[in-house]
């Protein structure tokens, strides 16, 4: 299992080889990019603030989706720190013998971290103005 909360850009490529198993016949990977506008606003930047727990948090999301019988592997990061428009934000990656679960479990995997990681993001808009949103 690979979990990490860094300041440094995140490598999908990287999860997916985390991810890689002998009996899976499926591996889903999941990158959450930092797009150019919210709500109709534009954007220029995001950043992010993490809880000390963060990472633990992280740790225990994906120890909760490895638990599951239908996974080989699971690999989650969140970045924190200011990341411009096209940076990934969160990638999350699994392994299964298929690819509908390897789907819905990624699926599941992301919305939990999205729930649980007690992650702040400070949204920077075209206009000079920025708003705090609490996680991802």
């Amino acid at each position: 299992m690979r979990v990490t909360l860094s300041t440094q850009p995140l490598d999908v490529a990287a999860h997916e080889q985390a991810v890689a198993h002998p009996a899976a016949g499926a591996v889903v990977a999941f990158q959450g990019v930092v797009r150019d506008q919210d709500g109709g606003r534009g954007v220029t930047l995001l950043e992010y603030e993490a809880h000390p727990s963060a990472e633990a948090v992280l740790r225990e999301v994906a120890t909760k989706v490895a638990a599951d019988p239908e996974v080989y592997e699971v690999a989650v990061s969140h970045r924190i720190g200011v990341l411009k428009v096209g940076d990934v934000a969160l990638v999350a990656a699994v392994s299964t013998a298929h690819r509908a679960e390897a789907f819905a479990i990624c699926g599941r995997l992301v919305d939990e971290v999205k729930e649980r990681l007690p992650v702040w993001k400070r949204q920077v808009f075209l206009d000079g103005s920025d708003e705090w949103v609490n996680s991802t």
